[in-house]
């Protein structure tokens, strides 16, 4: 007769701490906001120092970032991206308005976790996921979270809209050649010579984009050094009636409905115009003749349909984009420093037919000798990645030498309010304390930058997965396939370069 054992649980797993990450944020950069990311990041950087069961992993911390939208916080989606790897067991944060104000992405999140067998524990409502029967409690708190959101935006709004017409709305960014000065539009006599330059440019029929690339050529510096001059600052400039000494507000709004979405004005809602609100730059006559002429020139203006090509050919030659050239019978890309000046650049042009078919070539290949190909990368990297894995402590004292920085900044900066510190003695620290955070976050990037090749094995994933499931290869050019492949396409005189996910680079003939 068959005997049965009983063999217990092993109780190895007691003396292995748990793995926790801990997650901050404030929604604004204000600094009582900055005051309370503060003060949450110490709080969890000390939180676990002395715990015999659990060890922090890491911090993940976003600041002056709004949290109706998990797009538009990197800390967040490392912190997911993290989790999927396999680093994390248990999440701490403040509070769900903490974590999301967005019941749909909160329960999204909390989902993908709980598959993940991650724990979240939310201090302030006192709910730990690890303890749910079912999803009602956050849902409730969810929506709670969500509708404060909302609330406090259409409170903002409205004061914003109140400030607009009684004429005390102070613009929040300047337009270029305006500086502020006791809360009035000063020239920046510089800015509006080049103001004037712009519109006598395109009075004398010069393209928006040309007007651009001499201010490139010449070095004259945009609102915001560094950037380059664009057709579009260019449009700003021409079509703003603040250059004629009038202030128009509300040109866009956000909207009142979960998601926040900014949108242009089209008549949705009124608009404050403020004449003779600050001293001209340009002449009415000028300024309503440049209207008339954009209006016309808008009617030959080809070159700005948006297709999945757009932003995705490079010049191998000068490193510039292709742009769009169509007539009745043919459609071409070609470099926009060729079609400028010709001589600066041999690449000629390119047909849009001809782009479609070499990459239904490049994609049948592929898809063909994917087992050949894909798979034995995709394993090499799975065992670097088994070699490199476990956690790094530089990163988590990085993160700490940040955030007492941070808090000294802070310090001073309390100080320099209640006049304990002159303001010189305050731009000297300040720079000093920057100086170092700036350092430190260099040095967090490089360190960081290691994961990259996680990045890429995420991405060669998807593809052997969607090229498991093709039934058949392309025939006709599929648009969706292409911008979700390919990065960016370098071209040249006689050959392509197809730079698609996972880093992979295919050349084909043209």
């Amino acid at each position: 007769m068959a005997t049965i054992t009983v063999i217990q649980p092993s109780m190895m797993n007691e003396t292995v701490k748990r793995r926790v990450a801990a997650y901050c944020r404030v929604s604004s950069s204000s600094d009582d906001q900055l005051n309370s990311y503060q003060a949450q990041l110490t709080y969890y950087s000390h939180k676990f120092e002395d715990s015999t069961t659990e060890e922090l992993v890491d911090l993940y911390a976003d600041e002056g970032i709004t949290g109706t939208r998990d797009d538009k916080r990197d800390e967040f989606q490392r912190l997911m991206k993290d989790c999927r790897r396999g680093k994390i067991d248990r999440i701490y944060t403040k509070s769900i308005s903490r974590f999301a104000r967005n019941t749909k992405d909160c329960l999204k999140n909390l989902r993908e976790l709980k598959a993940l067998g991650i724990t979240v524990f939310f201090e302030k409502e006192n709910i730990d996921t690890a303890n749910m029967t079912d999803e009602i409690m956050i849902t409730i708190l969810g929506g709670l979270a969500q509708e404060e959101s909302v609330s406090i935006s259409q409170n903002m709004r409205w004061s914003i809209r109140k400030r607009m017409e009684d004429g005390t709305y102070i613009l929040p960014s300047l337009p270029y050649g305006y500086t502020n000065e006791k809360d009035k539009l000063i020239q920046i006599p510089e800015q509006i010579e080049t103001v004037k330059w712009i519109f006598n440019q395109y009075l004398c029929g010069i393209k928006m984009r040309a007007i651009a690339d001499k201010l490139n050529n010449l070095g004259i510096p945009t609102h915001q050094h560094g950037e380059r001059w664009m057709k579009n600052t260019i449009k700003y400039i021409l079509t703003n009636p603040v250059y004629i000494g009038h202030l128009l507000l509300q040109k866009t709004y956000t909207a009142d409905i979960f998601p926040f979405i900014q949108k242009e004005n089209r008549g949705e809602l009124p608009q404050y115009l403020i004449k003779n609100h600050h001293k001209s730059a340009i002449s009415e006559e000028n300024y309503q003749r440049v209207q008339t002429l954009i209006a016309e020139n808008r009617q030959q203006d080809y070159t700005q349909i948006d297709t999945v090509f757009s932003k995705k050919i490079v010049c191998s030659h000068c490193k510039a984009y292709f742009r769009r050239k169509a007539n009745k019978k043919n459609v071409n890309w070609v470099c926009r420093i060729h079609d400028s000046k010709a001589d600066s650049c041999p690449n000629k042009y390119i047909s849009e037919k001809t782009l479609q078919q070499i990459y239904i070539k490049v994609f049948n290949t592929l898809l063909s000798h994917y087992k050949k190909n894909l798979i034995p990368i995709q394993q090499m990297l799975q065992e670097l990645k088994c070699k490199k894995y476990g956690g790094n402590v530089r990163v988590m004292d990085i993160h700490k030498e940040i955030a007492k920085l941070r808090e000294q900044n802070h310090v001073i900066a309390r100080l320099r309010t209640k006049v304990f510190l002159d303001e010189s003695k305050y731009q000297e620290q300040s720079k000093e304390l920057n100086n170092k955070i700036k350092k430190l976050q260099a040095e967090l990037k490089k360190i960081t930058r290691s994961d990259d090749e996680d990045d890429i094995l995420e991405q060669l994933d998807m593809l052997i997965d969607y090229f498991e499931k093709r039934e058949h290869m392309m025939v006709s050019f599929e648009p969706e396939t292409f911008d979700s492949m390919v990065d960016k396409i370098t071209a040249n005189q006689n050959e392509l370069t197809f730079h698609l996910l996972g880093g992979l680079e295919l050349k084909e003939k043209i």
